[in-house]
């Protein structure tokens, strides 16, 4: 982009329209800034345009420059996806009876050309979640086998008719297809409280969860008895422990330590990985001991002031996920954060301080720039926050911690082990 593109707006009848009086903005925290043409890319394949009922856009006008409210309709903005990461979300005004907006991510979108834009940056290569990659024919046929194959297990169930059939979820639609990174759930119950919790969401909240989360306690030989073909046969296979539709799988560490040792015993192939809270830095030992791989430990911030009234953890502190990555370390394994982004937020001069000294005093191996799937007002409230603080761009945070750090790889999926020990440039799917 060389020039400004145009605001969007909503007539609330599920029709998007340009507003060419107005080009479009970004917001960053709770402040509205115009946006740089080169930030803003195309609307990637596989992205959704939302309309924001209750919310007034807010564009720059092209023949005073001033910023005003787009009145036509509603505010527009877009979900990205995966292996992209917005760089500014949707601005907007927000009217006294709006509703809370559901646990999606609200990048800024604009028009210019016929085309769709948004601002956002390609922060991945892999194109295991590409919307162009999945045959829902062979998803089904490959659904069909699995119950199938393995009629008694009741994690197969779960992902096959809960994951994938109903949510569409792309690990479990993967794992339908035989590749790549196979979602093991194992944790019905979560030691924290997140208020952005896409699995369980309490009655009195204005919010609800995105889906529902796995209502057992698997066994070791459930997890085991698919997850060995697994990593026999697909191609770079991983398989990941803590799913969107769990829990936290380090409060069942004992059963995920019995079928790692169990994998292990049959076979040797592929990564073995854990996407957690690392509130249990003695079970991260425990499984890293039998052969855990690597480790992705989310994180809505590097600072402990804002990232503990979001987790609202019980028993454990944030001085532990630091605890747990510095461990996968020791023993030679990958250590990822799962980086929720939130502009204004993410690159403010005090988080970026914050995210160096992660990455130094952890050894830090990758960090995974995902999008943060919340309502911006909601969240600030929620957290308390009315002053983010001088902010320098995410794009630009990006650049000096890849400067700073140029071992630190960036990305938004957890890498097979061809990508661990081989080439992170080549050994992906691709």
């Amino acid at each position: 982009m060389t020039e400004s593109p145009y605001i969007l707006y909503s007539d609330g009848l599920g029709n998007i329209f340009e507003d060419t009086s107005l080009y479009a903005t970004g917001r960053s925290g709770w402040d509205v800034y115009p946006v740089p043409a080169e930030e803003w890319i195309e609307l990637p394949e596989g992205g959704n345009l939302y309309e924001l009922p209750g919310r007034r856009g807010v564009g720059i006008d092209v023949k005073t420059g001033e910023m005003r409210l787009c009145e036509k309709g509603w505010a527009v903005a877009a979900f990205i996806p995966p292996a992209h990461t917005g760089l500014y979300m949707a601005s907007y005004e927000t009217l006294p009876d709006a509703p809370t907006l559901p646990l999606f991510c609200y990048t800024a979108a604009a028009w210019h050309n016929d085309k769709f834009y948004v601002t956002a940056v390609r922060i991945e290569r892999d194109i295991r979640q590409e919307c162009a990659g999945y045959d829902d024919g062979l998803i089904q046929e490959g659904t069909k086998n699995l119950l199938e194959a393995y009629p008694h297990n009741r994690l197969i169930k779960h992902l096959m008719e809960t994951c994938c059939q109903t949510y569409h979820c792309p690990a479990a639609r993967n794992f339908a297809l035989g590749r790549w990174e196979c979602p093991v759930p194992a944790s019905p119950a979560c030691n924290a409280n997140c208020i952005g919790c896409i699995s369980f969401q309490p009655e009195e909240e204005s919010i609800v969860s995105t889906q529902d989360r796995l209502t057992f306690k698997p066994s070791a030989e459930e997890i085991v008895e698919f997850t060995v073909p697994h990593l026999e046969t697909a191609p770079f296979p991983i398989v990941s422990f803590g799913q969107g539709c769990e829990g936290e799988p380090l409060l069942m560490w004992q059963t995920i330590r019995e079928s790692i040792i169990e994998i292990r015993k049959h076979t040797s192939k592929g990564s073995i990985n854990i996407n957690t809270n690392g509130s249990n830095p003695q079970a991260v030992k425990a499984l890293c001991e039998v052969g855990l791989n690597s480790i992705r430990v989310s994180t809505n911030s590097a600072r402990k002031h804002i990232y503990t009234p979001y987790y609202r953890p019980n028993n454990y502190e944030f001085e532990d996920i630091v605890e747990s990555l510095k461990v996968v370390r020791s023993f030679g394994g990958w250590a990822s954060i799962n980086y929720f982004v939130f502009p204004g937020m993410t690159d403010s001069v005090e988080e970026y301080e914050a995210l160096r000294k992660l990455i130094i005093d952890t050894d830090l191996t990758m960090i995974q720039w995902r999008n943060f799937n919340i309502d911006p007002d909601w969240y600030l409230g929620q957290i308390n926050v009315a002053e983010t603080g001088e902010c320098m761009g995410v794009k630009q945070m990006m650049d000096l911690i890849h400067e700073e750090f140029p071992k630190v790889r960036f990305g938004y999926f957890n890498p097979p082990i061809e990508r661990i020990k081989g080439n992170y440039e080549l050994d992906f799917a691709h």
